[in-house]
């Protein structure tokens, strides 16, 4: 059926999908606001026997065999309004280079551990942005958990809830020591890296060691329109990824730039020190390396890298599949840097974001015109 709006606006609605959306325990569940019904069970389409507008303005649907049922108007425009899909209460994606964002977007720790609102305000940025700092909230190692779990969930791995980066004695990877490191994304070992993470800030009063931040979204978006073969070659050769332990053995195999099936996020896979061997045609290999090459110096460049001093106190929050991350060599000798750190899948950050959305809006609604 075709359902029209006073303002012009029309929704086409296939009668099986009426079917199974039936309230009043037909074919939702009214405990759980689930379907009940198996696929089945639905009846042929022709079961749509009649509609009608209600007094009030909501659709009255009549079925063959079956008790007649009632939809929301609310409800129908929401869903035609798209307000149901994945992306509903999200910020769209703003990128960013050195000269449109100079610095971290920067929020008081303690108010977003205290206060929803101004938890929704942290994570808007956060998910718009790709990353946003929290100040003032002291060295304790338990802060990292503290605010993972104020926004859901934080995912295990094989390092750990939480993981400490500092310079070891024996390290288990490059980010254990005081090397350099290069922008890169965390765990491209995994079929799906972690969404967003969290690094805390407790102690830092070493010499070196500067905090690098890149938006990868904004070198791809750079090569997509002005190197396209450097783009092709990034987002089709594949790299074998893997991560090895006594006890572990993750391995995957994806291309730099990672587009993922239709739906996923781009996921760039970017941590060199796990990048082992090509997985292409060998005719693919130079190419890959030259493009390899090319995006690197991009995103290490002082127009698209943007660097901070990591001060005791702070988180900064990043989604990792997005935002390439590194630093600066530094001493072992001056004093020490201990960071602590989590991951929170997007999920998580998106769920949290919704939920504080509706109740933003429902407030306003609440509250009237000023």
């Amino acid at each position: 059926m075709v359902i029209r709006w006073p303002d012009g606006e029309e929704m086409r609605a296939y009668a099986l999908w009426l079917f199974e959306n039936r309230m009043g325990d037909e074919s939702i569940d009214e405990r759980t606001r689930e379907n009940k019904l198996d696929p089945a069970d639905l009846p042929s389409p022709e079961a749509l026997s009649g509609v009608a507008v209600a007094p009030n303005g909501d659709l009255e649907v009549t079925w063959r065999g079956y008790p007649p049922s009632l939809y929301h108007s609310g409800w129908l425009r929401h869903v035609h309004e798209g307000r149901h899909t994945q992306s509903a209460h999200i910020p769209p994606v703003r990128t960013w280079t050195v000269s449109t964002l100079p610095e971290l977007p920067t929020f008081n720790g303690p108010h977003v551990l205290q206060n929803d609102e101004a938890l929704r305000t942290w994570l808007t940025a956060l998910a718009e942005l790709g990353i946003a700092r929290l100040v003032e909230l002291g060295s304790d190692e338990e802060v990292v958990t503290e605010v993972g779990l104020r926004i859901g969930a934080l995912r295990d791995t094989n390092f750990g809830t939480t993981w400490a980066v500092t310079a070891d004695l024996d390290p288990g990877s490059v980010a254990n020591t005081a090397l350099p490191l290069a922008p890169h994304a965390d765990l491209p070992t995994r079929e799906t890296p972690p969404g967003y993470q969290l690094l805390h800030c407790q102690v830092n009063d070493c010499t070196g060691g500067l905090s690098h931040m890149t938006d990868g979204y904004a070198v791809a978006e750079y090569l997509r329109d002005n190197e396209p073969d450097v783009y092709g070659i990034l987002s089709r050769a594949k790299w074998i990824f893997f991560n090895r332990s006594p006890d572990h053995d993750h391995r995957w195999s994806g291309p730099l730039i990672d587009h993922g099936g239709p739906d996923s996020p781009l996921t760039f896979r970017t941590f060199h020190p796990v990048r082992a061997f090509p997985d292409m045609p060998e005719s693919d290999v130079p190419l890959a390396y030259e493009a390899l090459r090319r995006f690197s110096a991009l995103a290490r460049s002082d127009e698209y890298q943007l660097r901070s001093v990591f001060a005791p106190g702070e988180l900064v929050a990043f989604d990792n599949r997005r935002i390439l991350h590194g630093r600066g060599p530094f001493s072992e000798t001056t004093g020490r840097r201990v960071l602590r750190g989590a991951y929170v899948d997007h999920d998580e950050v998106h769920s949290r974001l919704r939920v504080l959305m509706r109740r933003h809006q429902t407030a306003r609604i609440s509250d009237g015109p000023e």
